[in-house]
């Protein structure tokens, strides 16, 4: 299966929960995503359906490896973005919102290429 946006941002955003929360619940994604209970129910359902997630008896949601990867791989990109477009001197508010919405349809070739240069002709790259 291949992840649409919505999939990855779910994923991105179960991923940076699980950073500062001992367990992920889908009313915690709800509130972080501002979205409702069931429509964080639904796409929970889904996501688990396809391997990207499990949820215990108790509601706690946690990726699989599989779920985990692609949310990694969406939060790296997000990052690096952001890092780029601040670099260029635009406003942080203004680069996160931008490097959301790019994330999900920049080429893993395009993207690879931002890294490199950043790496080897800016010397850094974000945490």
């Amino acid at each position: 299966m291949h992840l649409q946006e919505s999939g990855e941002m779910y994923l991105e955003t179960i991923l940076r929960l699980s950073e500062k929360l001992e367990k992920v619940r889908s009313i915690d994604i709800a509130e972080e995503m501002g979205y409702s209970k069931p429509s964080i129910s639904r796409a929970m359902r889904i996501l688990k359906e396809n391997g990207f997630v499990t949820i215990d008896t108790l509601g706690a949601v946690t990726l699989t490896e599989k779920g985990r990867a692609a949310a990694e791989k969406t939060y790296e990109r997000h990052r690096v973005l952001t890092a780029l477009f601040m670099g260029l001197g635009v406003d942080e508010a203004t680069a996160t919102d931008d490097a959301c919405k790019i994330e999900h349809v920049i080429s893993d070739e395009t993207f690879d290429a931002i890294k490199r240069h950043m790496t080897e002709k800016k010397g850094f790259l974000p945490d």
